[in-house]
């Protein structure tokens, strides 16, 4: 049975205004004071009719403190289901100290849903404004979109979107999936996209995007993630990877040396490409090694390329090798002042006779890269997961992004506490 897809949505502040005291955020005491917040009703509407299920989880706590009523709560969520055609609402009654698992951020109202309503939480959606729904999305496994109103409390980390409300989360939901659940960019373009870096847990997460289709590392990064033991850090990514192409790459610096490493690197699967750089730190070409390993069938990727001399030669080094890859950065020739587009476009040229050969587009520094890659032909390009998430904002309405902007604005300098004292008649004294 093909499993469904739903988005989670919190109560209050998400489908309708919470009471604010202090700027911390309340559930409103009666259904005389609830007010749905703007442009929920379309959002709602947009979300199902794209195949989702939409069920409200909500923390109510006042219940148990003896502060509120079951039957209010019950009333005011009967009167959000009907008018939004909510398929669900589920509530936790409970505060902390009862210690019950349905009470964000314990992900038991998400994971209880998941099971009646045969839900598949990889491919849906939390939405919340405050850190426990953010947490017990991340926690259930759910993608994750914070409405972020500048509360003075706990903010949440790691979410996959912020939002300023219901319709700017239920437009980017819209825009990173499609009706199958896969990203529709990946509907649209042509370039293949590989994931750099190298954290475990984020490798395995995006493993499951049918977006991604590699993965590159390098020591670099893998120094920054606290790596201590390469090879085993490297096995164990392709333990758990094992449908597509991996990069990994030799750090000696001496040709003989680089040439063992390397062909100790390809064993250790058949999607590993061993990453060569183009020369060691000294200045010395790589070629014969290129050529040697060519020679033994191994896959390569041979990485820090900036001119068109390095690609040339390293298309001629190439000539006789399994299929390889030629990585460009040409992020890096942009830090140089320099348009890295009439590289990028020679580079292809060189390597259209040989079909085996594909072009990496490395290091890029926008989203605006993916897209030039992608226009002149280029095979893949890497993206690091900070640049993966701003893919949905591809194609964005700019007038929606301008009032984004002023509205994330607002809400830091209320989240600082700023204040001007201003004259009666209007003026900033």
């Amino acid at each position: 049975m093909t499993k469904r897809r739903a988005v989670f949505l919190d109560r209050d502040g998400v489908l309708n205004r919470s009471v604010l005291r202090e700027d911390r955020p309340f559930p409103p005491a009666s259904l005389e004071d609830l007010e749905m917040l703007p442009g929920v009703r379309e959002a709602c509407d947009d979300l199902r009719e794209s195949g989702f299920l939409l069920i409200v989880v909500t923390n109510q706590p006042d219940i148990s403190r003896g502060t509120q009523s079951l039957a209010i709560v019950a009333k005011m969520n009967q009167w959000l289901k009907t008018e939004l055609a909510l398929d669900d609402v589920r509530v936790c009654p409970h505060g902390d100290t009862d210690a019950c698992a349905c009470r964000k951020p314990l992900p038991g109202l998400l994971t209880e849903a998941a099971a009646e309503w045969k839900i598949d939480l990889s491919e849906s959606f939390m939405v919340g404004d405050r850190w426990r729904d953010i947490e017990a999305g991340k926690r259930a496994g759910c993608r994750t979109v914070f409405i972020d109103y500048g509360y003075r409390e706990q903010r949440p980390s790691g979410q996959d979107y912020d939002a300023v409300d219901l319709r700017g989360a239920a437009d980017w939901i819209l825009s990173a999936v499609n009706l199958n659940g896969a990203p529709l960019m990946s509907s649209q373009l042509k370039i293949k996209i590989f994931a750099d870096g190298a954290d475990l847990a984020s490798m395995l997460k995006l493993a499951s995007d049918p977006l991604i289709k590699g993965f590159t590392t390098n020591p670099t990064l893998m120094r920054q993630a606290g790596i201590r033991d390469y090879e085993a850090f490297a096995r164990e990514v392709v333990a758990h990877i094992p449908d597509r192409p991996i990069s990994f790459e030799v750090f000696s610096d001496e040709l003989a040396e680089m040439e063992g490493q390397a062909l100790h690197i390809a064993e250790w699967g058949d999607n590993v490409y061993v990453k060569v750089p183009i020369t060691n730190t000294k200045g010395q070409s790589t070629r014969p090694v290129l050529k040697a390993l060519a020679a033994r069938g191994v896959k390569m990727n041979v990485t820090a390329l900036l001119t068109v001399a390095q690609v040339e030669a390293t298309v001629e080094a190439l000539a006789a090798a399994p299929a390889s890859c030629i990585s460009v950065f040409a992020g890096r020739i942009a830090d140089t002042g320099r348009d890295p587009l009439p590289v990028m476009t020679r580079s292809l040229e060189l390597m259209l006779p040989h079909p085996h050969l594909e072009l990496i587009w490395a290091s890029p520094r926008e989203l605006l890269n993916i897209i030039q890659a992608d226009s002149i032909g280029c095979h893949i390009i890497t993206v690091t997961p900070d640049l993966l998430k701003k893919l949905p904002t591809v194609g964005k309405d700019l007038e929606q992004f301008s009032l984004e902007t002023v509205q994330m604005f607002y809400n830091d300098a209320r989240t600082a506490g700023f204040t001007l004292e201003t004259s009666r008649a209007g003026g900033v004294r």
